[in-house]
C-alpha cells in the first residue's frame, strides 16, 4: 500500500450562472487506492475532477491532498504536487517514437539550460523500460504513436503520466471505443498501477467498472448518491432509478 496522500473533499460546491455542478461533495480517497466513480451525464464528474486538478474553483468547500489545500494552488503547481490527469482523447505526439514518447513526459529539470545538458541516463531508460512493462508495450516501443490502436495510444498515455511519477491519476472514461481484448487489458493495467499511488477512474462502461473489481461512488446532481461495491450500488434503489432505469 502506497504511503502517500489522501484525498479529501469535503462540502464541495460549484455553482455556474445559478447551475450546481456540484452540490456539497464529500469524497475520500485512501492512499493506494483504486476508486471508480460513475453517474449519468451532469452528475458532476468532470467538474469534480476540474476542481480537484485546480481547473475550476469551488464556490464553496474543502479539498485537500494531505495537509495541502487544492484550493490555493493553480493548475501546474497542482501537476507538480504529484496529481495526474488522463483525459478521454489520448494526447500523444505521433510523430515519434513509443519510447521518444515516454522520454518526453519523463519528469527532469525543464530549465534552458537543464534541457541543453540532458542526456538519457542508466536509471531514466530503467523508468521508461519499467513503464513500457507495465502499460504491456514493450513490443511497441520502437513504433511510431501514430501507427497504434485505439487502446494501445489510451495506454502510452497512462505511461507517459506515470512517467511524472504522480501520487494521484484520475482518469476519464479510459476505455470509451476500446475492444473487448483492449478492455480487459486496460483494466489489469489500472489495478495494477493503483497500490503504488491513488487512483480514481470515471467511466460509464459497468462492466469494466465490475473487472476492477474496487469500491464505486454514484454521482447525481452534484453529490453521492450510493456508494460501495458494484453490486451495493446496482441494487440501490435510488441508482436504479435515476442512472441504471430498470
Amino acid at each position: 500500500m502506497s504511503s502517500g496522500r489522501r484525498l479529501y473533499l469535503d462540502g464541495v460546491s460549484v455553482v455556474f450562472d445559478g447551475f450546481r455542478a456540484l452540490n456539497n461533495l464529500s469524497l475520500i480517497v485512501e492512499p493506494g487506492e483504486l476508486r471508480s466513480v460513475i453517474g449519468p451525464n451532469g452528475a458532476g464528474k468532470t467538474t469534480m475532477m476540474d476542481v480537484i486538478t485546480g481547473k475550476t474553483r469551488p464556490t464553496a468547500g474543502t479539498v485537500n491532498f494531505g495537509d495541502i489545500d487544492l484550493t490555493r494552488m493553480d493548475e501546474a503547481a497542482i501537476a507538480n504536487l504529484g496529481i495526474g490527469r488522463k483525459f478521454q482523447k489520448p494526447t500523444v505526439f505521433d510523430a515519434l517514437t513509443v519510447f521518444e514518447n515516454m522520454e518526453l513526459a519523463l519528469k527532469a529539470p525543464r530549465g534552458p539550460l537543464a534541457c541543453l545538458r540532458w542526456a538519457l541516463t542508466g536509471e531514466a531508460k530503467s523508468r521508461i523500460e519499467q513503464a513500457l512493462e507495465e502499460t504491456g508495450l514493450q513490443e511497441r516501443a520502437e513504433d511510431l504513436a501514430g501507427i497504434l490502436s485505439h487502446g494501445q495510444r489510451q495506454w502510452l498515455e497512462i505511461g507517459m503520466l506515470l512517467m511524472q511519477d504522480p501520487e494521484l491519476l484520475l482518469v476519464d472514461e479510459p476505455v470509451a471505443g476500446m475492444t473487448d481484448a483492449e478492455t480487459e487489458h486496460t483494466a489489469a493495467l489500472l489495478v495494477r498501477i493503483a497500490g503504488k499511488r491513488s487512483v480514481v477512474v470515471v467511466e460509464h462502461d459497468l462492466e469494466f467498472v465490475r473487472a476492477l473489481g474496487r469500491r464505486v461512488t454514484v454521482l447525481h446532481e452534484g453529490s453521492v448518491l450510493s456508494e460501495g461495491s458494484i453490486d451495493h450500488v446496482q441494487n440501490d434503489q435510488r441508482v436504479i432509478e435515476v442512472y441504471l432505469g430498470r
